[in-house]
């Protein structure tokens, strides 16, 4: 007999992955209480801590076009920062010694 696979609402999962982040509470724990594999919650989490899910209630996963929208936030952020110390450098060492 073929078992069916089970589906989980993104706001389940959101909620399962929470409950790991209360103190003094174990994965485990938390994967025994809702009946769910730990290697499940692990993934759940992982993929929440990798930023594929919007932590807002109501959304599912990030498109595609969220994550690169943020992917190169990051970099222009880092980009400014290099830019920034790279300005301060030059200034640095412009400066007349005499």
């Amino acid at each position: 007999m073929a078992t069916t696979r089970r589906q989980f609402s993104a706001e389940f999962k959101r909620e399962a992955v929470q409950q790991t982040k209360r103190p003094g509470i174990s994965i485990a724990r938390v994967a025994k209480e809702l009946e769910l594999d730990v290697g499940t919650l692990r993934r759940w989490i992982k993929q929440v801590g990798s930023g594929n899910w919007e932590t807002a209630p109501g959304k599912d996963l990030k498109s595609a076009q969220t994550q690169e929208l943020e992917r190169l936030r990051r970099e222009l952020n880092r980009v400014k920062m290099e830019r920034d110390i790279l300005k301060k450098a030059v200034g640095y060492f412009a400066k007349d010694p005499s």
